[in-house]
């Protein structure tokens, strides 16, 4: 295999498992909490998250693949990869809080931070590699919605 498909792969799998690891903290919320919840017009059939998250956690892995086989020992693919490990922790950290936790408030703080270190994420990525920081697009705009979601459950309850 050679190395830019060995980081991908890698990549791929370190952000599904993160990804996985975060559903542990909806399972339950999911069941019983929720569904209780005032939610808007909008908002998606729960069945629709865990497909969109699929995708999207592949195709972040293969961009932080395709940055991270430029070589870690570049400035840039180091910072790039840091601003992406740094914004991955805020992903799980919002499920966390808005699900586990149940403070739709709080999560909606994470939200946006998030979107801003995803902002600086593909900022990075574009000084390395122009096709991986399109390749997060799809990302920041499902977050984006996610975030005009929390806002509006927030709202709601």
């Amino acid at each position: 295999m050679n190395k830019k498909l060995y980081y991908i792969a890698i990549s791929i799998a370190i952000c599904l498992v993160l990804g996985f690891l975060s559903g542990f903290a909806t399972k339950a919320s999911i069941i019983d909490w929720y569904p209780t919840l005032n939610k808007p017009s909008f908002n998606p059939p729960n069945g629709i998250f865990a497909p969109v998250w699929l995708v999207l956690y592949t195709m972040m892995g293969i961009s932080a693949g395709i940055v991270w086989a430029k070589g870690f020992h570049h400035v840039w693919v180091k910072t790039a990869l840091y601003h992406f490990i740094f914004q991955l922790l805020f992903n799980a950290l919002w499920s966390t809080i808005f699900f586990g936790l149940k403070m739709p408030f709080m999560a909606l703080l994470v939200i946006i931070t998030l979107l801003i270190l995803i902002i600086l994420t593909i900022k990075w990525f574009k000084v390395v590699d122009k096709t991986a920081a399109y390749l997060l697009i799809p990302y920041l705009l499902w977050v984006c919605f996610a975030t005009v979601l929390n806002f509006s459950i927030w709202q709601l309850n």
